[in-house]
């Protein structure tokens, strides 16, 4: 049921800003959802995981939009929110699987847009990456997965456009090296 129907169905009374926030962040979401989890996926390999993580960066995204000055950034605001998202995911599924004897194969099956290691070689990459720091994985992904822009993996990163460069050129030199890719 989309939010819409809950109001009418409760008979609550939005403000003309609520309603216009409400309807940016749905257009946002409509527009932005599926490459979001498809990001997700690739630092969580948990499809459920992965969307509880966009539904958790549009809940911080709609309680912020109204400070939201450039609504033309929302888009890398949300995608640093699910990057913070997923590390902290990861921390939290690796504690808990610390403590669980042993574990049922609870994944959703996967869409099929959505095979993130169907390969050999795909696997290996993934596994290469998962070496590198946090930055140079995220430049690296957001760059060649996500297929941004200098500038916008900056935007989302919150750092310089060289920064982006620099983490980019170290991560491909760490990954060649990982892979054993002759220089």
């Amino acid at each position: 049921m989309l939010w819409l129907e809950v109001v009418a169905a409760e008979k609550v009374t939005w403000t003309a800003d609520e309603l216009a926030r409400r309807r940016f962040v749905e257009e946002l979401y409509h527009r932005e959802a599926p490459s979001l989890v498809r990001l997700a996926r690739i630092f969580t390999d948990d499809r459920a995981g992965a969307e509880d993580i966009v539904q958790e960066a549009f809940i911080r995204m709609y309680h912020a939009s109204d400070r939201v000055r450039d609504r033309s950034k929302s888009v890398s605001y949300l995608r640093s929110i699910v990057l913070n998202l997923a590390r902290d995911h990861n921390r939290r599924g690796l504690m808990s699987l610390r403590h669980q004897d042993a574990l049922a194969d609870r994944r959703v099956p996967e869409q099929p847009d959505e095979h993130v290691a169907r390969t050999e070689s795909q696997a290996e990459v993934l596994d290469a990456l998962a070496t590198l720091s946090p930055r140079q994985r995220d430049c690296l992904v957001l760059r060649f997965y996500m297929e941004l822009s200098e500038r916008e993996i900056a935007e989302t990163l919150a750092i310089s456009p060289n920064s982006v460069k620099t983490h980019c050129r170290r991560g491909i030199e760490a990954l060649a090296e990982t892979l054993g890719v002759p220089k």
